[in-house]
């Protein structure tokens, strides 16, 4: 622990389909943060959105602060926790809280959008297509067009979803429709992204307080992690289920490749405006390295790779909830030395 013990309060639930991914993450965070010395306070959120305390409904004041608790850590995946949401009703309540802000975690849930600013910033990444319900239902067969051109396979993904919730792989045109539906069913914007060759690796980025800063930078990337399942892609099982994967540390690809990778983490974690922590995930083929997407609260849970990526780099997990738990309290205190 680097500084006095404080009080944390803990989101966990939420009202996402990954409401059962963050509960286990949030008690996994629960031990890490109580391991480093500090008082945690449990508030889960209901699949109906409710805040409760010990069973009870929680209601909360506008500058009110949350319990008292020094920081927040909102251990949530997916929509209303991951995407901006949770993060503006912190930033009304004037509490600090791990992770990115508003405008970030909003950015990077959004599948499309992320690729959109990606794209813009020239980083070399997976094909794909963006499609609204609205657009596929009054444009169905350009829509179609449009994804064929990416050629197949493909995989056809909600685009504010993350665990691998909604992902189907598809092999033949026919099955593109029953996909899309599919998707839909989770959101009303769907990416559809190009089969990558190559090998999975996933890097963790980690904030640097400012006063260990030596180039400059607020963050720095974790040793590359290379992902290896037996399934046809990294589904939600392989994530999730005990034993489903293996990570491979560090991922078996050049030091050239590695070290764009860790590049390429740091660039798109600063360009999106991220805080505290990040996934990034990337296919490595050769010497060709292509982004995939990023994560703002990447999994805590006991199979998750953000951890052990960041363990072995030197930062073990008691030490990792209570450093991002100090660098939000740090953003805070930068941010009320403004005038607004």
């Amino acid at each position: 622990m680097t500084g006095p013990p404080l009080l944390v309060a803990l989101l966990a639930g939420g009202r996402s389909s990954e409401h059962d991914v963050s509960l286990s993450s949030a008690a996994a965070v629960r031990e890490g943060l109580q391991s480093a010395g500090h008082e945690v306070v449990w508030i889960e959120i209901g699949r109906d959105g409710v805040w409760r305390l010990e069973g009870q409904p929680l209601s909360v004041t506008p500058g009110g602060g949350l319990l008292g608790a020094d920081v927040v850590f909102p251990a949530l995946h997916g929509s209303f926790g991951e995407d901006g949401t949770v993060q503006g009703l912190l930033e009304t309540l004037g509490v600090a809280y791990v992770g990115a802000g508003v405008a970030a975690s909003a950015v990077c849930l959004d599948k499309v959008l992320f690729k959109q600013l990606m794209r813009a910033l020239e980083v070399p990444q997976v094909d794909y297509v963006g499609v609204r319900a609205e657009r596929f239902e009054h444009s169905r067969e350009h829509a179609l067009a449009e994804i064929m051109r990416l050629g197949l396979p493909v995989f056809v993904k909600p685009a504010h979803l993350g665990s691998s919730v909604g992902i189907v792989k598809v092999d033949s045109e026919e099955q593109l429709g029953d996909a899309l539906a599919e998707a839909f069913a989770h959101d009303g914007l769907v990416i559809v992204e190009a089969m990558a060759a190559g090998v999975e690796v996933e890097c963790g980025v980690l904030g640097v307080p400012g006063e260990q800063r030596e180039d400059g930078l607020p963050a720095i990337a974790s040793e590359p992690g290379e992902i290896v399942f037996a399934g046809e892609f990294y589904d939600f099982d392989a994530k999730y289920a005990v034993g489903g994967m293996e990570l491979k540390i560090p991922a078996r690809i050049s030091p050239g490749a590695r070290e764009q990778v860790r590049r390429l983490a740091v660039d798109a974690f600063l360009a999106t405006g991220c805080e505290g922590l990040a996934r990034v995930d990337f296919f490595v083929d050769g010497e060709v390295v292509l982004l995939n997407e990023l994560n703002t609260m990447p999994g805590f849970t006991p199979t998750s790779v953000y951890a052990k990526l960041l363990e072995a780099s030197g930062v073990a997990y008691p030490q990792l909830v209570d450093r991002l738990c100090r660098l939000a309290l740090e953003r805070q205190a930068q941010r009320r030395a403004y005038s607004y």
